[in-house]
């Protein structure tokens, strides 16, 4: 995959994710099963969390966003957005419904 967070910095609580598109479902170490959901904007999606922004401001104060690129997460809704021929979202981190262990 391209260094695409040269390309892209996500602002405030956004996220950049690459969707998972190449499997049906996983199991988790824990044994917890995840399903590939079909593409309805009502279910999750699973992806990788590719760059970050800096965290929503309250209070004049920066709360930093909880999750790190390279992190598996479940999210949902977000903007579809294509860079050199790869789909990307952009969702803000309230939309990210878990991260995958």
């Amino acid at each position: 995959m391209k260094n695409i967070s040269h390309k892209i910095k996500p602002l405030q609580d956004r996220v950049l994710i690459k969707e998972d598109t190449n499997s049906k479902e996983k199991k988790t170490s824990s044994g917890i099963i995840i399903p590939m959901t079909v593409t309805e904007d009502k279910g999750g999606k699973r992806g990788e969390v590719i760059a970050v922004g800096a965290g929503r401001q309250e209070d004049g104060v920066t709360v930093p966003v909880s999750v790190k690129p390279g992190d598996k997460v479940l999210f949902q809704w977000g903007d579809l957005i294509s860079v050199d021929g790869e789909e990307y979202y952009i969702v803000k981190e309230s939309e990210i419904l878990a991260i995958i262990k």
